[in-house]
Order: C-alpha cells, then sequence, then structure tokens
C-alpha cells in the first residue's frame, strides 16, 4: 500500500476516535502512527489531514450539509463524515492532490472502513461538492457551501 494511502488511513482513523470519543488529537495521532509507522512524507500529510480538518472543520461541515442535506451531519455514520471531511480539506483547502485522486482515495476508504453502501454515499457527496465547485470556479477560491472564503474567515471557519 502506498505510503499516502497509509497516511489517509492513520489521519481517519485519529478523527475517527476524536470525533466519536473526543480524545485529544496530538495524542491520537501519535498513538495512530505508533502502530502504523510511515516515513517523514507520510507522517506529515497524516498530521496535516488532522490538524488541516480540525482547523476547517465548521466549514467542512457546511459543505457536506450542503450536498448532503436529507443527511444531518450529527446523524451520518461517524466514519463517513471523517472520510468526507478528510476528501473535501483536500479538495478545497489543501489543493496538491488530483481531484480524481481524491475522490478515488475516498471511495476506497469507504469501502475499507464503512458500510456497504458508504462508498456510493460518498462520490455521490464528493460528485455534488465537485459539480458545484467547477459551476463556481469563475471565482478564485469557489466556496460550494454558498458563502465566501472571507465569510467563513469572518466565522472563525477558515
Amino acid at each position: 500500500m502506498k505510503v499516502r494511502r497509509r497516511a489517509r488511513i492513520v489521519a481517519l482513523q485519529a478523527l475517527f476516535e476524536t470525533d466519536s470519543v473526543g480524545h485529544p488529537p496530538d495524542v491520537v495521532l501519535q498513538h495512530r502512527l505508533e502502530e502504523t509507522p510511515l516515513p517523514d512524507a507520510g507522517v506529515d500529510f497524516a498530521r496535516a489531514l488532522v490538524f488541516g480538518v480540525l482547523e476547517h472543520r465548521k466549514q467542512l461541515d457546511a459543505f457536506i450539509q450542503k450536498n448532503a442535506p436529507q443527511w444531518p451531519i450529527e446523524q451520518m455514520a461517524t466514519i463517513d463524515r471523517n472520510i468526507l471531511r478528510i476528501a473535501l480539506f483536500e479538495l478545497y483547502v489543501d489543493r496538491t492532490t488530483p481531484m480524481k485522486v481524491v475522490i478515488n482515495e475516498a471511495v476506497e476508504l469507504a469501502k475499507m472502513f464503512g458500510s456497504e453502501s458508504s462508498h456510493r454515499f460518498v462520490n455521490g457527496v464528493l460528485g455534488s461538492f465537485v459539480l458545484q465547485m467547477q459551476g463556481a470556479s469563475d471565482s478564485p477560491h469557489p466556496d460550494p457551501s454558498g458563502g465566501s472564503p472571507q465569510d467563513a474567515e469572518k466565522e472563525g471557519g477558515a
């Protein structure tokens, strides 16, 4: 398995634990990295995902809610919610990984860790997000949640 996928798995496990039982993210991530050693680049990537998602969680959750309005964020499966947060962080904030790779990786994580239908749900939400992003691509940093990145910054999101 490639380093970045392993790093995403570590990040997902850390975010899941942090989200579901409230343990401190730095401690959880350290334990995960002890259990799954990664090269320095993988550690840096996992750390960037975990702390990036946590920093932008409010805005990422707004994106999820807009693209899956029939599923209140707090009622969504914890694993699905965190797979989506990671993918949306990579697509909207980080922007260093190609869109198709991010979506494929999220779908693979959903197949590995989610329910039988998780991969279809994740793919559908991300597909909706990407369509909105492409529709708003005239903006230098489109915001499919309906507000501007500056609005999110004022609200403490980005």
